[in-house]
């Protein structure tokens, strides 16, 4: 039996979607068929963790292309945060901007969070890849950013041995 995850089973086809990207286009998940896709949700651009995962993905990035991956970071900062944050730590990648949290919900990741007793809605650190023909192959939720790029990297590299 496949893996199963909260809402997805491994194998099976990875939810699409449209988004304006940081590139000034709308992007597509079906745009990258062929590929292997690194989908990366994260709560909020320029803040300390998830600067240091972008800037990991950044830093893996020529790894991640040479076996045909692309990275895409989704969070619900608009576009012109995402420039900023792009320009500022020379980020090489699209990053998305889901502001209605429409693909964030699609994939789960949109929960109740809580910080110093306050409840809110946002966005749980999450890393899907999905395969060349737009499957799910492996679902990484709550991710801890230490370690997470270098292990999504590895995973994709026993993905292509077979």
């Amino acid at each position: 039996m496949a893996k199963t995850d909260e809402i997805f089973t491994i194998g099976q086809k990875a939810p699409d979607f449209t988004l304006p990207a940081s590139n000034g286009e709308q992007v597509s998940l079906h745009d990258f068929r062929g590929k292997y896709v690194v989908l990366y949700f994260y709560p909020k651009d320029n803040t300390p963790g998830c600067t240091t995962e972008a800037c990991s993905f950044r830093d893996y990035h020529e790894e991640f292309k040479g076996l045909n991956a692309v990275i895409l970071g989704v969070s619900p900062d608009p576009l012109k945060s995402h420039a900023k944050f792009i320009e500022k730590y020379q980020l090489p990648f699209l990053l998305l901007s889901d502001e209605n949290h429409k693909v964030a919900e699609a994939y789960g990741v949109w929960k109740l969070k809580k910080m110093y007793g306050k409840e809110y809605m946002g966005i749980e650190r999450s890393t899907f890849i999905i395969d060349p023909e737009g499957n799910l192959v492996n679902i990484y939720r709550k991710v801890k950013v230490k370690g997470h790029v270098e292990e999504a990297l590895e995973f994709i590299k026993n993905q292509i041995k077979g």
